[in-house]
């Protein structure tokens, strides 16, 4: 092995879970909160049960406002609430604020097309039935959706290991840190190697269960 990748591995596993840590309060951010608020697009959205043109407009513009920013320049521009959210503006947990930020509005706008891909007769038919909005919601769209919606997180979970890796440009630690601390300031280019390797084989780990999954769900 390598001396200097023999010298990095307690800080390669550290590194690691800071990066799985980020991932993990970013995704949880999107689910809970950029879940319901992309079910809350389709529903407010033109002829569906709810439909609001004002509303739906007023909250679109807000979701593609936020997904217009680069993350890069959002982590800089959330600095001051970051401060106020986690206490600090540096480490695994202060860049899980700017991740989770980006994460929500990313996955409303999925979660919104994977609904729009659900049989509109199957909706009425559940509306016909007498079943409630709520029932409507799990019961039929949800459930529907839900090789879609896996398959959705799948593709916001890769993006956002890409974007954990962006956040170690300003401290926010993680393998994006470590690979800019030794692979790029000291051009220990073996260092910079593994790194990129090890984000390969997450992504891939994470894309392989993510299909697996969405496969055994779907029911068609």
């Amino acid at each position: 092995m390598p001396e200097n990748i023999a010298a990095i591995l307690p800080e390669l596993f550290n590194a690691t879970g800071q990066t799985l840590l980020m991932l993990g309060i970013g995704l949880s951010a999107a689910i809970i909160i950029g879940g319901p608020l992309g079910v809350l697009l389709f529903l407010l959205g033109p002829g569906q049960s709810l439909s609001h043109r004002s509303a739906f407009a007023v909250l679109s513009w807000i979701v593609n406002t936020v997904r217009s920013f680069p993350f890069i320049i959002l982590l800089v521009a959330l600095v001051p609430f970051t401060r106020v959210i986690a206490g600090t503006s540096i480490g695994p947990l202060a860049a899980s604020v700017p991740l989770s930020v980006a994460a929500i509005p990313y996955f409303a706008r999925l979660v919104e097309q994977c609904l729009r891909e659900v049989p509109r007769g199957v909706i009425e038919a559940a509306h016909a039935m007498g079943a409630s909005e709520l029932q409507i919601i799990w019961r039929v769209l949800v459930l529907e959706a839900r090789s879609g919606l896996v398959l959705a997180l799948t593709v916001l979970a890769v993006s956002f290991l890409s974007y954990s890796a962006i956040a170690g440009v300003v401290g926010g630690g993680g393998i994006g840190d470590l690979a800019i601390r030794y692979g790029y300031y000291r051009f220990q280019t073996d260092v910079m190697v593994l790194t990129v390797a090890l984000l390969v084989v997450m992504v891939q780990v994470v894309q392989f269960v993510g299909n697996t999954l969405a496969r055994r769900l779907d029911k068609r």
